[in-house]
């Protein structure tokens, strides 16, 4: 179907008939994302405000769906990439975004690292060399001056402005290790988005037992500087929290992609918008639903 098929059908929401609505509305639903493209056409064309709005809403419908279905695939099918999972809730915001855009950009990182970097150095000495290439060389930081912005929590502007959330930061460096096998991984602890070092060497199977394989912990809001238990104890202890060896066992994917949500979540309550806040919460439903 053609921009100009796509305009004649789009005239019928002119119609007073509301069930001539609904069928316009679910025929384009059922076109997907490929029918974006005519429907930003025709928007172009089109100088009614009225029908503008009204392009604009079935858009992000569309959009939003595609979110949907994306995302439930990416539960269902084991979650395995966590780039995937960020380049996801990124594409809510920005639906033109590509993979390769985003990938691009990592494995920029992740070749940097691996000229440096070799199996005879210890868990310590990788992580000094990830540190270096990714705050140092790539020129990656906190951001401290404007932490609750939306922004923060977008894979893609995290590469563009070098700044992110602790959650954001981490997913980055979880990313980079995972590309050169290094046994990195986010963990449960409140709050705060530490990640931990796993001894590769230590298969322990029992998940109660999984914080005993850590050899330290990393904070990806400081420059990744190692931690010990005891430091992160101690940092629970000023929070008047509750230490729990469940905060230290490494979390799944799609917890973290969960936490990305709630902080994106909060970043639009602190700027009232209702209606991001809404989308997301739905996101974030899909993401709990058990799999099939």
């Amino acid at each position: 179907m053609n921009t100009k098929e796509i305009q004649a059908i789009l005239t019928l929401l002119e119609d007073p008939d509301a069930q001539v609505h609904e069928a316009i509305f679910k025929s384009l639903m059922d076109m997907g994302v490929n029918v974006v493209p005519d429907l930003e056409k025709a928007w172009e064309f089109s100088g009614n405000g009225g029908l503008q709005d009204k392009i604009e809403g079935i858009i992000h419908k569309i959009q939003l769906n595609f979110i949907h279905q994306s995302l439930s695939d990416w539960v269902k099918n084991g979650a395995e990439d966590l780039l995937e999972g960020a380049y996801i809730v990124a594409k809510y915001q920005y639906p033109d975004l590509t993979f390769a855009e985003v990938n691009n950009s990592i494995e920029k990182i992740r070749r940097d690292v691996w000229l440096e970097i070799n199996d005879n150095l210890t868990a310590l000495e990788k992580v000094r060399i990830l540190n270096h290439i990714i705050y140092e060389i790539h020129k990656y930081t906190a951001n401290t001056t404007n932490y609750y912005s939306p922004q923060n929590s977008f894979i893609n502007q995290l590469i563009i402005s070098k700044k992110g959330s602790p959650i954001m930061l981490g997913i980055l460096y979880i990313v980079v290790a995972r590309k050169l096998g290094l046994p990195i991984f986010g963990t449960n602890l409140p709050k705060n988005f530490i990640l931990a070092y796993k001894d590769e060497y230590d298969d322990i199977m029992d998940p109660a037992q999984e914080s005993d394989n850590v050899l330290f912990f990393i904070n990806p809001f400081n420059k990744g500087a190692a931690m010990g238990r005891k430091e992160l104890d101690f940092s629970l202890q000023q929070q008047n929290i509750s230490s729990d060896d469940s905060f230290f066992q490494p979390c799944s994917n799609v917890e973290i992609i969960q936490r990305l949500m709630l902080h994106l979540i909060y970043s639009y309550e602190k700027l009232g918008y209702e209606d991001k806040i809404v989308d997301l919460q739905k996101l974030l439903k899909i993401s709990k639903m058990p799999k099939e």
